[in-house]
This record gives C-alpha cells, sequence and structure tokens, in this order.
C-alpha cells in the first residue's frame, strides 16, 4: 500500500538495480507523421478547432485576413462559423430570420466560410435556434412556449420556441436546406437547441395534443418528482428532444450527403440537469461537440473526465472537440476580457489529456485585448507536432467509476447535487489527486468494458434496472473487483425502493433502512452541530485502506451512513462516533460512541475478487470539502481493492494527474501538474515540481527509448521483469511520455 504522506524511494531504489536501456538524451525520435486517408470522412481527420464567435457589429468591423493569418499559424483544420438561427450571418430568403444589426446587404458568413475552405480548412456552421424576436412570435404565436396561465416564455425580449413545434419540424429544417444549398458546410453545431430545461414546462397547445397522444396524460401541474405524471414527462421530453436530433440529421444527409451532419452541443457532466439522453446521443455521434468551455466545481481534472467518458459512452476512437473559452468566466463573466492564459492553458491540456480535440474560442472578431490570441497558439502547435501519439490509441486505465443519467434525475432529482454530483466528484477528485487513471464508464456499458475491469466504483448509484444490477453481479462473481458506496442499486426507474437485492446479496450485506448522522444538507452553523461527528479507528488490527493514519485512532467524518448488517464475509474497519456540540469549546467533547455502528466494510468474496462498501458516504464528504483524509480512504480503498494491479505508480511531489494510453508498440503517458490549482479564484502561476519516477507495466512491448514531448529530450529508462522505469526531472505545466 502506498503511503500518502511521505514519499517513499522503493521504487526509485528498484529502478537503479534494473539494467539499463537507452538513456542518452538528444533530440525526438524520428517520427513517421500520420497521413490523413483521403478515404476517411471530414468528422475523423479534424483534429484542430476554431470559433470566432462573431458579434452583430463584426459584418463591418471584423479582420477576416486577420483570422485566415491566424487559423494558418496555430495549424486549424475546422472553423465553426456563426450563420443562422437567434441571429443571421447571411442574406436568408426567410424574412422572420433576424439578421445581425449590421448586416446590411453583406454576407459575412460566405465571406468567412469562402476564407476557411480557401485554407483547406473545413467549415460547420454554427446555430442557434431556441429562441426568437416578437415579429417572428407575432407571426406564429403557436410555435412558442408557453406558461400554465398562457403567457409566452421569455428570455430577455426574446421568445422561447417550443421544440414540439413546426419551427422546430418544419422552419429549422427549412433554414438548414437553405444553409446547405447555398453555401455547403460540412455540418451544424447548435448551440441551443434542447429548449426548455426540465424545471420549466411548456403548456402549449403541441405539447398538451403531444404528451396525450403519446402517453393517454394531461400535462403535469408542477415540478414534483413525487407526481408520476412529472416522472413520465422528464422521460417524453428526452424522447422529444432525440426526436428533433433525429430529424436535423435526417435533414442535413438528405439534402447535404451522408457526411453532412448535424452535431447539437451537449455537456459532459452527467449530473449538470441539461435536459438531454447523453447517452443516447453519445450513442448516435460520429463527433462528439462538447460544450464546456471552462473548469467549474470539479476543477481542472473535469476536462481529463470529460475526455474519457464522451468517447467511452460513444466510440472510443470519435473525435471530441470542445469549446475552450479564452474570455473571463467565473464569479463574474467579462466576454470580451482575456482569461489568464494559465487558467485557460491547463483546462485544455487537461481536455487533450482525456483524449479532447482542442477548441479555441474567442468572443467577438476584433482586438480590444490581443493578449487572449496568445494562449492557443503554442498548444495548439504542440497538438500538431504530436498528433501521431494523440489519437487511435486504447485507454489503459483499470479502474472505471460508474455514471448514470437516471440516477442523476430520478435518484439526484431536486437535490442533485447532494445525491449525485458530490459522490461523483469526491471519487473523480481523489483519484486524480492520488494518482490512479481511470475509466469513467455509463452504468449501460458495464458489461461493454468489464474485459478491461480490474476494479469497479459504483459512487452511490441507486438508481439501477435488474438488467444492470445482473452485469454487475457477474462481473462480481467472475472475480471482479468492486467499491460500492451509499443507496447503490436499491431504487428502480422512478427512484422508488425496487426490493431488488441480489448485488446485496452478492456482497453479504443487508440494509436496515436505517441510516445514521448527516443525511442531505447540514446547516453549517457551529450552533447546529448535526455534521460534528467522526470516525473511530481500531487500536491494533488495522486494515491496510487506513495505511497512512497511525498517529490518530479518530478522523472528522461529517456526513451520514447507511446502517447495513454483514452475515462476515466483509469485515468492518471502524465505526461511528455520533455529533456532539462544536461550540462553545468547552462543551466539545465526546458525549458517546456507536461501537457497533461501521461506516466501511472490506473483504474478499466467494468469487476471489475484494470488496470494499462505504455505509459512510466519505465520496460524498470529499466532493464537498476536499478534505485530505477522506481523499486518502478513497484512494487507499482502490488500490487495495485493486490487489497490485493498476498500471502504474508514480513517486514525486505535488498533485500529478495520470493518463495512460497504449498503441502498437508504444505507450503515451499523460502527466498533467495541477499543484496549486484547487484554490479558488484563477489560476495564474504554474509550479514546477519534480523529480519523478514513473513506473508502469510493459503491456506486452518491448521498449527501447522514452521521449518527453514537452521537454523535447529522451528520458532516463530502465527496463525489467515487465517493468519500466522512467525518471522525469521536472514538470512545470504537462509533460507526454512517448514509451517505444
Amino acid at each position: 500500500m502506498k503511503k500518502i504522506f511521505t514519499f517513499i524511494s522503493i521504487i526509485f531504489i528498484a529502478a537503479c538495480c534494473l539494467s539499463s536501456c537507452d538513456t542518452q538524451t538528444g533530440t525526438a525520435p524520428a517520427v513517421d507523421r500520420q497521413k490523413a486517408d483521403t478515404d476517411l470522412p471530414w468528422y475523423k481527420t479534424t483534429y484542430r478547432w476554431a470559433q470566432t464567435n462573431f458579434t452583430e457589429d463584426d459584418p463591418v468591423k471584423a479582420d477576416v485576413e486577420f483570422w485566415r493569418q491566424y487559423w494558418r499559424d496555430s495549424k486549424t483544420q475546422g472553423v465553426i462559423i456563426n450563420c443562422g438561427g437567434i441571429v443571421a450571418y447571411y442574406p436568408s430568403k426567410y424574412d422572420l430570420q433576424y439578421r445581425a444589426q449590421y448586416l446590411g446587404d453583406l454576407d459575412f458568413y460566405k465571406k468567412v466560410s469562402d476564407a476557411a475552405k480557401e485554407e483547406g480548412i473545413v467549415v460547420v456552421a454554427r446555430m442557434d435556434i431556441n429562441r426568437a424576436t416578437k415579429d417572428f412570435f407575432d407571426a406564429h404565436p403557436d410555435w412558442f412556449s408557453r406558461r400554465k396561465n398562457g403567457e409566452p416564455i421569455m428570455s430577455n425580449d426574446r421568445y422561447i420556441s417550443c421544440i414540439n413545434s413546426d419551427y422546430y419540424k418544419v422552419f429549422i429544417p427549412q433554414i438548414l436546406t437553405e444553409i446547405i444549398e447555398k453555401y455547403q458546410p460540412v455540418g451544424f453545431a447548435d448551440n441551443s437547441w434542447k429548449g426548455l430545461e426540465r424545471n420549466t414546462i411548456c403548456y402549449c397547445n403541441h405539447c398538451k395534443t403531444k404528451f396525450k397522444a403519446g402517453r393517454g396524460l394531461n400535462l403535469p401541474e408542477a415540478v414534483s418528482w413525487d407526481d408520476p405524471v412529472y416522472r413520465e414527462w422528464i422521460r417524453w421530453g428526452y424522447e422529444c428532444r432525440m426526436e428533433n436530433w433525429d430529424l436535423f440529421n435526417e435533414v442535413t444527409q438528405r439534402v447535404g450527403g451522408k457526411d453532412c451532419l448535424w452535431f447539437g452541443m451537449i455537456h459532459a457532466d452527467p449530473a449538470s440537469g441539461s435536459f438531454n439522453d447523453l447517452k443516447g446521443i453519445l450513442s448516435r455521434s460520429k463527433m462528439i461537440f462538447n460544450d464546456q468551455q471552462s473548469r467549474s466545481s470539479l476543477g481542472f481534472e473535469q476536462n481529463v473526465v470529460n475526455g474519457a467518458l464522451l468517447r467511452l459512452a460513444s466510440d472510443e476512437q470519435a473525435l471530441a472537440p470542445e469549446s475552450m473559452a479564452n474570455y473571463i468566466s467565473g464569479a463574474r463573466t467579462f466576454r470580451l476580457g482575456t482569461n489568464p492564459k494559465e487558467e485557460t492553458r491547463l483546462w485544455m491540456i487537461a481536455g487533450i489529456a482525456g483524449g479532447i480535440s482542442p477548441w479555441f474560442h474567442f468572443v467577438g472578431g476584433g482586438k480590444n485585448d490581443s493578449r487572449r490570441f496568445d494562449t492557443p497558439m503554442p498548444i495548439f502547435r504542440w497538438h500538431a507536432d504530436n498528433e501521431q501519439y494523440l489519437y487511435n490509441r486504447t485507454d489503459l486505465s483499470n479502474v472505471a467509476v460508474v455514471w448514470s443519467q437516471p440516477n442523476a434525475d430520478f435518484y439526484g432529482q431536486d437535490q442533485v447535487r447532494e445525491r449525485v454530483s458530490l459522490p461523483w466528484k469526491g471519487f473523480c477528485m481523489a483519484l486524480s489527486r492520488y494518482r490512479i487513471p481511470f475509466l469513467p464508464v455509463n452504468v449501460q456499458d458495464i458489461g461493454k468494458y468489464s474485459h478491461r475491469i480490474n476494479t469497479l466504483i459504483l459512487p452511490d448509484i441507486a438508481v439501477m434496472t435488474d438488467q444492470e444490477i445482473d452485469v454487475v453481479c457477474d462481473f462480481v462473481n467472475k472475480g471482479g473487483n468492486i467499491i460500492v458506496t451509499g443507496m447503490t442499486a436499491t431504487l428502480d426507474g422512478d427512484g422508488r425502493p425496487s426490493g431488488n437485492d441480489k448485488l446485496w446479496r452478492a456482497l453479504g450485506l443487508a440494509r436496515t433502512g436505517e441510516t445514521k448522522g448527516a443525511i442531505g444538507s447540514v446547516n453549517a452553523s457551529w450552533e447546529a452541530a448535526g455534521a460534528h461527528n467522526y470516525l473511530r479507528l481500531p487500536k491494533t488490527d488495522r486494515h491496510e485502506i487506513l495505511t497512512g493514519f497511525e498517529n490518530t485512532d479518530m478522523l472528522a467524518f461529517g456526513g451520514g451512513l447507511q446502517v447495513v448488517n454483514s452475515n462476515g464475509g466483509l469485515k468492518p474497519l471502524f465505526s461511528y462516533i455520533p455529533p456532539f456540540p462544536i461550540y462553545p469549546p468547552e462543551f466539545s467533547w465526546i458525549r458517546e460512541e456507536e461501537p457497533n455502528t461501521y461506516p466501511l466494510f472490506a473483504g474478499t468474496l466467494p468469487g476471489g475478487g475484494r470488496a470494499v462498501y462505504f455505509a459512510g458516504d466519505i465520496d460524498r464528504c470529499y466532493g464537498r470539502a476536499l478534505l485530505p483524509e477522506h481523499g486518502i480512504l478513497l484512494a487507499n480503498a482502490v488500490e487495495w481493492a485493486s490487489n497490485g494491479k493498476l498500471p502504474l505508480t508514480l513517486e514525486g511531489p505535488g498533485h500529478i494527474d495520470c493518463k495512460l494510453y497504449g498503441q502498437e508498440n508504444r505507450l503515451i503517458l499523460h502527466l498533467i501538474n495541477l499543484t496549486g490549482s484547487n484554490r479558488t479564484g484563477y489560476m495564474d502561476e504554474f509550479v514546477p515540481v519534480g523529480p519523478f519516477t514513473v513506473t508502469l507495466d510493459a503491456q506486452g512491448i518491448k521498449p527501447k527509448s522514452a521521449f518527453m514531448t514537452v521537454q523535447n529530450k529522451r528520458a532516463p529508462m530502465k527496463v525489467q521483469n515487465g517493468k519500466i522505469a522512467v525518471t522525469v526531472d521536472k514538470i512545470t505545466d504537462f509533460e507526454m511520455l512517448v514509451i517505444e
């Protein structure tokens, strides 16, 4: 078990004793540049993307020749150009389509599109179709969303169109057809195609009629997860949006050819509350356009997760461009301001490590703040130089963290952050912090990837179908290792108790239905001590999962737990100390303990696999507060469950996120320096760290050299007994090792 608090030298010493391969430094190994196969469609060969989100005054102000040169210098291969929908940048024959204020008689879209095509760059037309002007509303009032009292639903001075109206079914297909016939873009991106979110019900006549015809029900009276009609409306809403997705693709392919595709922008966070069937969309997508422009509460490591999550739920080799903002976003957003270069750069680096294709995004075609132009350029050039290592590769992670959109909807309901996001975030951040690469796998794909999974993590995946439970039980019965938390596999598709305890019986556990501690959000006031609880560690015979806590008999908790009984297969590791006063400090002493209430169990199952059950929501607590001892418990549990089968270890200082891939006769390791990045505010300085020793399984290759593509030099490498040990002297922002 790895020692968390000190960096031991065992790996380094072992590496020094290994037989030496070529360790000299020098120039990069000869690169046999991959040449694009002309038989492949554009969506398989376009790796670097650019978007200048033009504003209404750009038709008369933007310097298109400047952008042409910028695309050329940055080795851009695809551009996304504002075209139609909420604002048209071309002279449409449809008068109701609002034109950019300064468009006049110009055809600005054609001007920019032609410049890109002359550079050999593919062009995607950008749409935004979810709202329109008062003139449009007055002409077609039945095409727009309505509140229960009949009032139109608006955003600022625009009217929100209804996804079930002829605005989507007739007008938008006409616009797509017009654009294809005039300009022949290779495809379309659509920024806001989903319509209203799930917390707003449209009561227009189209929705009333369609819901009644499809479900035999009247629309729900209100947003209420207790109402079965509302829950059915949620499922119906997903179907309606997928219907439009398929309609738009039918139109573009019929008019523009089989490779002319429509892409609605999506968001990679399954618990974001975005009203679309993420798994269903990804299953249909030949290329994935992701609109997650900057980091959120999960941190920069979110973008490593994004790339893997999107591609694994689609096709692992599918390209996944992501809009990466260069403007300031945070507590206050400044669309024309320039983000600190370190903030944007690290977000881009993390995404590339996860398999994201970079896509720089500027708002406005002007040059008021030219600092923004400096950030993408070096990353894009490095990406072009190392393109052959960044695609057509297989993720070698063997730990899987499961996600589920039905769980986010029907378990998360109106508490999705607390119930779903925090446990997911807790495991993702702990694995990143403690250098354990992982696969974010959709619950429907566990069987698909089970042959690659050593350890399966289910972070409070409460909603599971009988079939999904069967797949997990089959994995366990065949010797797979598993980590389960909270209420996993207890609820049906409506978020109600399922009565299916098959997984629990496989684990040798029985739920009592009783809970203790802080369940849900809790008042943080010192006068309200509901979450002031602790974990009592045993004085002797401590499990390996408790490595690193030798000098304490208790740990802070702050969460809640499910009370369960074990038949003896899984043993309790420690017990529970219930809450006691925080304030005043004289009252802050332990009143009682519960030695027979257990927050954590671990053991070996009959099939030979190792199992861990977190009855206490340590994953949720870490996701909420990032208390290091919680992250250590999660990481230690994964290391123990994996039973020595993790694909790599990394010794050295700092927070380094690791991502390992394989190509034929080649290993590719991304090392992203996130040291200091979990603070509030903006990243504005990199903290170089090192040296490091990374030890990897050779994965059947016979390596001759290790090359650092960022420092542009060879790295010392030694090989023995199927293990590769490589020394990296330092990492400033990132390094990518190529071992071949």
